[in-house]
C-alpha cells in the first residue's frame, strides 16, 4: 500500500500545530472551560466505517463542529445516505479514503480486523486517529500502532466513551485516594454473547449470493477469503475469530478499562481461562478469564483480575452489597482492603458494606465528551485522556485472554519480547499476530 503524504495535508497539519501554539499561549490570559472548535480551527475528518457504532461516531464528530468531508463504506446502501448527509466524497474501499486530499484526521469505525490496517495507514500519512475498540484485532497490532502513533506525533484516541463518564472518574479517583484501602482482587462481567449476538457456532449459517450492495471482498479484506453469510455481515462477524474478538474484545476495553485505569496496572504475569472446549472458528459461549498483575501503589502484588461473561458473576458473597441490591448486567468490582467499591455499565459508583461508607463523599468530577475531547486535543496539540499510549496496552491484556482461552494454556507473559513462554506455546504465539491475505498486506503489520 502506498504511504504517500501529500504536500497540502502536511501544509494543513503544520497550520494545525501554529494554532495549537498560538492558543496555548492565549491560554496564559484566558483559559475557557471547554474549548470548542471556531469555524477557522474546524477539522475536516474522513470516516471509515459508517454503520452501526460507526454512524454515531460519524455524526458525534459532525455535532462536535467539525467537517466530515469523505466517508467510506462497503455498504453502497449506507455511502449513498451518508454522502447526502454530510456533502461528503464517498469511497467503498478505506485505502481510497486515506488519499482524499485535505484531511487532518480519520475516524476508524469497521468491523475488528480492519481496525489496525485502516489505523496504521492513517498514522503512516500523517493523520490524527480515532478507533473504535477493541484497538486491535492481535496483540502484535497494538503494540506496533502505539510506536507508530508516538513516531508520527499523532493525537490518537480509543472509543471507550464511558472512560470519559463521571462514574467511572469517580471511581478511579476513589480507588486512588484509598477509601477501600488497596485491592486485594477485581472483578469485571458482561451478559454477552448470547444477548446480542451467539458464539460456541460451529459456522455462521448458509452460504449465500453477496447482495448486489455490498463489497464483500473489501469487507474481508485482511481476512481468509470464504463465502458471503448474513450470519457475518452486518453484524454477527464479532464472535468469529476471523473479524472479531468476541465478548472480551467486544466489552473488556469497556470494563477493564476502570481496573488498568485505577491501579495502573501494566502488563500481566500470567492469564488463564476456563469455558467450553474451544472451536477452531468461533468464540466461546462463555468463559472465565483470570489475570494475574504485578503490584503498584494501588494493588496488592500478584493482584488477581478476573473476567466473567454470558451472564456469570463473581461469588455473590464477595460483593458484601444488601441483600435487596439489585445487581448489574455489566459492572465492576473493585475488594479492597477497607471496602469494595462498584461501578456498572450504566450503574453508578456504590461502595460496601454501605453501613461502613456512610459519611463517605463520592466525588462527581465533570465528564467529557469523548469525541470532542479528541478534536480538542488535536486542536491543542496534546493527547487525550486515551491515546494509543495507554489503549495499546490495555487491549493487548485484554487480547491475551482470548490467546488463554483458544490455546487451553495459563500464558506466561512476556510483554517486552511479545512472547508466551509456557511450555508448549507454539500455537498461543501463532495468535499473538495473524497473517494478512495476500494483497492486503501492511507495513508495520
Amino acid at each position: 500500500m502506498s504511504s504517500s503524504s501529500p504536500r497540502g495535508r502536511y501544509n494543513r497539519r503544520q497550520f494545525l500545530a501554529s494554532t495549537a501554539v498560538a492558543s496555548a499561549a492565549s491560554a496564559v490570559f484566558a483559559a475557557p472551560a471547554v474549548m470548542w472548535a471556531a469555524p477557522s480551527r474546524t477539522l475536516n475528518i474522513g470516516c471509515i466505517g459508517i454503520g452501526g457504532k460507526g454512524a454515531s461516531d460519524t455524526s458525534s464528530m459532525a455535532d462536535a463542529g467539525h467537517r466530515i468531508v469523505a466517508v467510506c463504506d462497503i455498504d453502497e446502501q449506507r455511502l449513498a445516505a451518508a454522502k447526502a448527509k454530510y456533502n461528503a466524497a464517498a469511497y467503498s474501499d478505506w485505502r481510497k479514503l486515506l488519499e482524499h486530499d485535505g484531511l487532518d484526521a480519520v475516524t476508524v469505525s469497521t468491523p475488528d480486523h480492519t481496525h489496525a490496517p485502516a489505523t496504521m495507514e492513517a498514522l503512516r500519512r500523517g493523520l490524527h486517529t480515532y478507533t473504535q475498540k477493541p484497538l486491535t484485532h492481535d496483540v502484535f497490532e497494538s503494540r506496533q500502532l502505539a510506536k507508530a502513533a508516538e513516531q508520527h506525533k499523532a493525537i490518537t484516541q480509543m472509543g471507550i466513551q464511558h472512560h470519559s463518564s463521571t462514574r467511572l472518574k469517580s471511581a478511579v479517583e476513589l480507588i486512588q485516594s484509598g477509601v477501600i484501602g488497596k485491592v486485594r482482587e477485581a472483578h469485571a462481567w458482561t451478559d454477552r454473547p448470547g444477548t446480542f449476538w451467539e458464539q460456541g457456532l460451529k459456522t455462521p449459517g448458509n452460504t449465500a449470493p453477496v447482495p448486489e450492495h455490498v463489497h464483500w471482498d473489501l469487507w474481508l479484506g485482511t481476512a481468509p477469503e470464504r463465502p458471503y453469510s448474513a450470519g457475518l455481515h452486518p453484524f454477527h462477524w464479532r464472535g468469529w475469530w476471523d473479524f472479531g474478538t468476541g465478548a472480551l474484545g467486544d466489552m473488556g476495553c469497556h470494563l477493564l478499562d476502570p481496573v488498568v485505569s485505577a491501579l495502573k496496572l501494566g502488563p500481566p504475569r500470567t492469564v488463564s481461562a476456563e469455558g467450553p472446549e474451544p472451536l477452531p472458528g468461533s468464540g466461546p459461549k462463555w468463559c472465565v478469564v483470570t489475570y494475574r498483575f504485578p503490584g503498584t501503589a494501588y494493588a496488592d502484588d500478584n493482584v488477581k483480575v478476573v473476567w466473567y461473561e454470558a451472564g456469570r458473576m463473581p461469588p455473590a458473597d464477595i460483593f458484601l452489597a444488601p441483600k435487596d441490591w439489585p445487581g448489574s448486567k455489566n459492572g465492576v468490582l473493585f475488594v479492597g482492603a477497607k471496602g469494595n467499591l462498584f461501578v456498572g455499565f450504566p450503574e453508578d459508583v456504590q461502595l460496601f458494606p454501605q453501613g461502613d461508607f456512610a459519611d463517605t463523599k463520592i466525588p462527581r468530577p465533570a465528564a467529557d465528551n469523548h469525541y470532542s475531547q479528541w478534536t480538542d486535543a488535536i486542536l491543542a496539540g496534546q493527547q487525550p485522556s486515551c491515546p494509543f499510549e495507554y489503549s495499546a496496552p490495555l487491549t493487548e491484556s485484554v487480547l491475551l485472554g482470548n490467546v488463554a482461552f483458544r490455546s487451553g494454556q495459563t500464558i506466561v507473559w512476556n510483554s517486552k519480547e511479545l512472547r508466551c513462554e509456557q511450555n508448549d506455546a507454539d500455537f498461543a504465539n501463532s495468535l499473538i499476530r495473524r497473517t494478512y491475505r495476500k494483497g492486503w498486506e501492511v507495513e508495520g503489520l
